[in-house]
């Protein structure tokens, strides 16, 4: 069914709404985020897990600030690339000009030729700078968002790092620690949700990483995002890992 409007055309009466689960939300992720560190910080006072996912929501803050940005035009760089052009095409057909009237005088045929050689390779130039300045905006924006996505990747080792001697088999086995071992101080229960925690901040890491993407368009970008969800994956299937041994355990006692 179609209503018309007056001066204008029949439109779709029952047009659907544009949905809100069409793309990721910063301001979402930052939320997540700032409960889970709330949710550490009550399970664990005082632990580095919670300095982690401090710093993680610090992190998340000037994604969803930063990013959004990120898909507006630069304009000054946009008018200084038109002006740069500008004078590029002016000078080229500048130089054109002057070799126009040379190969017109019958006596400069060898001065003719040498410069059709020397617009042959202007030409080359000339469309390299181009080119050069026409991705210069997307290169800029690639550099912003790879500082960013750096600093999601060190977050992601980090939160491995605190995982890293986080083992459910002291828990399930007589233990023979050395002088060296690490200390074990969490119980079945406490272990598993620290654990849990760690999965859910790489899982959120993930998400902010792929936030970019969605802003900036760029193959550069997708490789390195791409590069950090499989790493967060693949950390994250190890912890997963231990959780089943543990609920194994558990359900083995019941």
């Amino acid at each position: 069914m179609t209503v018309s409007r007056p001066g204008g055309e029949g439109r779709d009466a029952a047009a659907p709404a544009p949905s809100p689960f069409t793309e990721l939300r910063g301001d979402r992720i930052l939320e997540t985020v700032e409960r889970l560190s709330k949710r550490i910080d009550e399970r664990f006072p005082g632990s580095g897990l919670g300095g982690v996912c401090r710093h993680l929501r610090t992190v998340a803050a000037a994604v969803a600030r930063d990013v959004p940005r990120l898909a507006r035009p630069i304009w000054p760089l946009r008018l200084f690339i038109v002006a740069a052009i500008v004078v590029l095409v002016a000078a080229a057909v500048w130089m054109a000009s002057l070799l126009f009237r040379v190969s017109l005088d019958p006596g400069n045929v060898s001065e003719a030729l040498q410069g059709s050689d020397a617009a042959r390779n202007d030409i080359i130039f000339l469309s390299l700078a181009i080119f050069f300045l026409v991705s210069l905006e997307v290169r800029v924006k690639r550099r912003r968002v790879l500082r960013s996505l750096h600093r999601l990747r060190i977050i992601v080792h980090i939160v491995d790092m605190h995982q890293l001697t986080k083992d459910p088999e002291p828990l399930l086995s007589p233990r023979a620690d050395t002088a060296s071992s690490p200390e074990r101080v969490f119980t079945r229960f406490e272990l598993s949700r620290y654990l849990d925690y760690c999965s859910e901040m790489l899982s959120l890491a993930s998400k902010l990483a792929a936030l970019h993407v969605q802003y900036v368009n760029d193959a550069v970008v997708l490789d390195a995002v791409n590069d950090i969800e499989t790493l967060a994956a693949s950390l994250s299937n190890k912890i997963w890992q231990k959780i089943m041994i543990l609920d194994a355990a558990l359900q083995r006692e019941t």
